[in-house]
């Protein structure tokens, strides 16, 4: 009892209960007494917090679901109304697509005619026979395209410079060919335009290969014949130019001549301008006037400035000049 009424004591100093017990009463009265107390003062504390718990809350809530009032926007004066509609006519841009500036653009049906052309002149490069406009459209696939698109294309190679036109006959349609700078398309007929031409003039094989897509094939067979002569490109060894070799102008050298020819020296260099000068004659390199070298003027110093306003003339026996050492 006496360890009990200590605890209680100890505990709640703040409810100042101490005055209605005594340290060292020992009657169990007046213990009871004071926890009867400490729980009623307990009881009343809890009910006050609650209380005020519930008023707070509801404070809370209600701030929170009243809205604060929404200001009208103030009308814009005429100034201001003016202003904005003055930026609404800057800012709006008409709407131009995005395409890139390296995209060309569709200029038209011109333009596509004639890819379709240029198409078609290389489809007839390839073929050794003519060929009907029917056959050219199935290879482009414009079957389907209108008719006046067909007649466009049609007329378009008629008239054109790398075309050959052969006009419809009986039982058969119009023909279209390739027109090639020399209308040479084997080896027989290369080797007798050669021979028809009055100058030794020779042949591009760039041009022969636009009619004859095997030029080159045939041109090695009559180049190691002795028929041709030929000359190459050194990058890639490919044929360039082709002459006719004529075998009357082969004929064969004796040994002892061939001895003879490689026996002779060669002079130096240096050697035939002094024999010329020996004989009284000027080599041609001698001529030339050599250039005067072209004199670069050297920038003038500027000199001292001499003159100008005298000062410390009072210290004039003490002082020293020594502009004589400036560099």
């Amino acid at each position: 009892m006496y360890k009990a009424r200590n605890l209680v004591l100890s505990a709640l100093p703040s409810l100042r209960l101490s005055k209605f017990i005594r340290p060292h009463s020992t009657s169990s009265g007046l213990v009871d007494f004071a926890v009867t107390a400490i729980m009623s003062y307990l009881q009343n504390k809890v009910q006050s917090f609650n209380a005020n718990l519930g008023t707070v809350a509801g404070k809370i809530s209600n701030k929170r679901t009243v809205a604060a009032p929404v200001k009208p926007a103030p009308s814009p004066t005429p100034s201001q109304a003016s202003d904005s509609s003055k930026n609404d006519l800057k800012r709006k841009r008409p709407d131009i697509p995005e395409v890139p500036y390296s995209q060309p653009r569709d200029t038209g049906t011109g333009t596509h005619i004639m890819t379709q052309i240029t198409y078609a002149i290389e489809y007839l490069k390839t073929k050794n026979t003519p060929q009907s406009i029917s056959d050219i459209l199935s290879y482009l696939s414009l079957q389907t395209r209108e008719q006046s698109y067909k007649a466009a294309i049609e007329k378009i190679l008629r008239s054109h410079e790398k075309v050959n036109y052969q006009p419809a006959s009986e039982g058969t349609p119009a023909l279209f060919s390739f027109r090639p700078a020399h209308n040479i398309r084997s080896a027989d007929s290369l080797l007798s335009h050669l021979q028809s031409q009055h100058t030794a003039q020779g042949l591009s094989v760039k041009e022969l290969r636009d009619g004859w897509p095997d030029a080159e094939d045939a041109i090695t067979r009559l180049e190691a014949g002795g028929k041709l002569l030929v000359t190459r490109n050194k990058k890639d060894n490919h044929a360039r130019m082709v002459w006719l070799n004529d075998p009357s102008l082969n004929f064969e050298v004796d040994e002892e001549f061939q001895n003879i020819w490689h026996r002779i020296k060669l002079p130096e260099p240096g050697a035939l301008a002094d024999e010329l000068e020996k004989e009284g004659l000027t080599p041609a390199n001698k001529n030339r006037i050599a250039k005067k070298p072209v004199k670069v003027q050297e920038k003038q110093k500027r000199k001292p400035r001499s003159g100008g306003r005298t000062t410390n003339v009072h210290m004039a026996g003490i002082l020293r000049d020594y502009s004589h050492l400036k560099r």
